[in-house]
């Protein structure tokens, strides 16, 4: 499953599915089809994913590029391993244009 995150603000961001809900439950949000993230929402939706990127980047500090895992699991198979402050940070970038744009995040519609 493909997940598309939308804002007037800025272009669409498309996630591998199990990734955008991991990425929803960090804002604060249901893992659902269909969702939003109001403008009032913003803010802590933002804050959520920098602490959680920061959390991401100070747990592999110390691990070296030989360490890394190659792939990880995903539905159905594996795929080259990414790190979740690699994967958030298109996200956390639409969210903030949205923010200044006082426009919605919206996903599934």
């Amino acid at each position: 499953m493909i997940v598309t995150f939308r804002s007037q603000a800025a272009g669409d961001v498309i996630m591998f599915g199990d990734v955008a809900k991991r990425l929803m439950e960090v804002m604060g949000k249901e893992s659902s089809e269909k969702g939003i993230v109001t403008v009032e929402q913003l803010p802590d939706a933002i804050a959520r994913l920098k602490a959680a990127i920061t959390e991401d980047k100070a747990s592999n500090a110390g691990v070296g590029e030989k360490e890394q895992p190659e792939v990880e699991a995903a539905p159905g198979g594996q795929r080259p391993y990414v790190s979740l402050a690699v994967r958030a940070v298109p996200l956390v970038e639409l969210l903030e244009y949205s923010l200044k744009e006082k426009t919605p995040v919206v996903w599934g519609v």
